[in-house]
């Protein structure tokens, strides 16, 4: 057994933390998360950097916004010369391998680590590229995923199931060896569709399932933003019956992803290999499952960027503790780093969480930063939360600011607010100081343009495609069934 432990990163796709037993729901079963919490720490405020797929995991992977590497949207491909925790986790003698989706767009499926064990669906695809420039398109159909709910099988699970097999298989072929590894093992549940195996389906009734809740005037007076969002992806009018059953299967999904979770913790144990493993669980983003009458991410709410964290580690991490103070997945990034013993080549976004985790850091920055630069918007958005508020920009449009501790549905925007025009003003500052609006809103642009040149030139295909059908072409057979990030 290595001096150095073992890491083992369990990551989903899509999935809110409102929507584990481990975060309060009382309706999602999710033992296994459960057990992983009260053994170790949960972070009950962590964000992602950005919520949608490819720019998310991309933060996750180098420790800084995605757009310090020029990553924007679902069609960016991060550059194969930036330096990834899986290059400096290699540099230092570990074994560090990937089980199944990091989403990375282009023909560099590793950026340091040293094996995909898993295929990546969602990598095999190429995504539209939209531009800022053509406005927000409204969908010419209703989001096609609201229309296909219920038991089944997809190529989704199908992967998923793979990636568990070739997960378990590594963690056993390591348990004689002396160097230490490091497994991101990485599935697409929960992520849409919402067809989940008949075992877990049967475990949810649509009709018990709790439902969205907020005003009935909410939509109304919501930043016209978000009316943007809903025309783009479809999802204008949702039945009570499509919330219900897309519910349903979206809880189905967690309790089928828990149930791997608990074979991967299980295999830890029967190999001996437990004591002397970090495991994490995390995501790259939320999904609003009807919150707000939003379906997907893409926004700042708390059902789309709010990300589930758990650490533990037998004998460091304190087992039961909870963390309310803010961070995001550029910290997870720099802990990952630390706990290797590694040494970062540049600069990193992000600041290691293991003195937050053992409590020995009172004055811990308590701050995430996200930003969003893909498709819906009219241009570049950014969200900071500090303490109990959250500042959203939008660029050329009026801010939000919630206060996520009186509010923590986020219905009321103070942005307006006299009693707040010092907070707004301070954490504005805080985080235009960091993040150069007005830059990104030419460098995006640039590259929208040059991507969308290149793709004509050089494909057959559309550069561009609907949202609401979420058109994406498998890099093999050209085909439209859609992988859907």
């Amino acid at each position: 057994m290595s001096d150095r432990p073992n890491i083992l990163i369990v990551m989903a796709d899509e999935h809110a933390p409102q929507f584990a037993g481990v975060y309060g729901h009382p309706q999602v079963q999710s033992p296994h998360l459960d057990g992983l919490g009260a053994e170790g720490v949960v972070f009950d405020s962590a964000y992602c950097n950005s919520p949608i797929c490819v720019p998310s995991r991309m933060s996750m992977m180098t420790g800084r916004l995605a757009s310090s590497d020029g990553v924007y949207d679902n069609a960016s491909p991060l550059p194969s010369d930036s330096v990834t925790w899986a290059h400096l986790l290699r540099s230092v003698g570990y074994d560090v391998v990937l089980a199944g989706k990091q989403h990375f767009v282009g023909p560099d499926q590793l950026h340091g680590f040293r094996d995909q064990l898993a295929h990546d669906l969602h990598a095999s695809a190429l995504h539209p590229i939209y531009a800022w420039d053509d406005g927000v398109t409204p969908a010419s159909r209703p989001w096609h995923h609201l229309k296909t709910i219920g038991p089944g099988s997809t190529p989704e699970l199908e992967t998923d199931d793979e990636v568990e097999r070739e997960s378990l298989a590594y963690i056993r072929s390591r348990a004689d060896s002396e160097q230490p590894w490091a497994l991101m093992s990485s599935y697409i549940a929960p992520h849409f569709p919402f067809v989940a195996p008949q075992k877990y389906w049967d475990m949810y009734d649509p009709d018990e399932v709790d439902m969205p809740g907020f005003p009935p005037d909410h939509l109304e007076r919501q930043h016209p933003m978000y009316g943007r969002i809903r025309s783009m992806f479809g999802i204008d009018e949702v039945s009570e019956a499509q919330v219900r059953g897309a519910r349903a299967a979206y809880f189905a999904l967690v309790t089928y992803l828990d149930d791997k979770i608990g074979r991967l913790l299980d295999v830890l144990e029967e190999t001996g290999q437990s004591d002397n493993t970090v495991v994490v669980y995390t995501a790259d983003h939320g999904e609003m499952l009807g919150e707000h009458g939003l379906w997907r991410k893409s926004t700042f709410y708390e059902h789309s960027a709010r990300i589930p964290l758990i650490v533990r580690w037998p004998g460091v991490v304190p087992a039961g503790r909870r963390v309310d103070q803010s961070a995001s997945l550029v910290d997870l990034t720099a802990t990952l780093i630390e706990v290797a013993g590694a040494t970062p080549v540049q600069p990193l976004e992000g600041a290691s969480l293991m003195d937050v985790i053992s409590g020995e850091d009172p004055d811990w920055k308590d701050e995430a930063i996200s930003e969003y630069l893909a498709h819906g918007v009219l241009g570049p958005m950014a969200m900071i939360r500090r303490g109990r508020y959250k500042f959203n920009y939008i660029h050329g449009e009026d801010p939000e600011l919630y206060d996520i501790e009186s509010d923590p549905g986020e219905l009321h925007n103070l942005a307006n607010s006299p009693d707040h025009s010092a907070v707004l003003e301070a954490w504005q500052a805080a985080l235009l100081t960091r993040w150069d609006a007005d830059r990104l809103n030419i460098q995006v642009r640039e590259s929208q343009h040059n991507r969308i040149l290149i793709r004509r030139a050089t494909t057959d295909l559309p550069e561009s495609g609907d949202s609401a059908g979420a058109l994406v072409w498998g890099s093999a057979d050209h085909n439209s069934r859609n992988a859907g990030p």
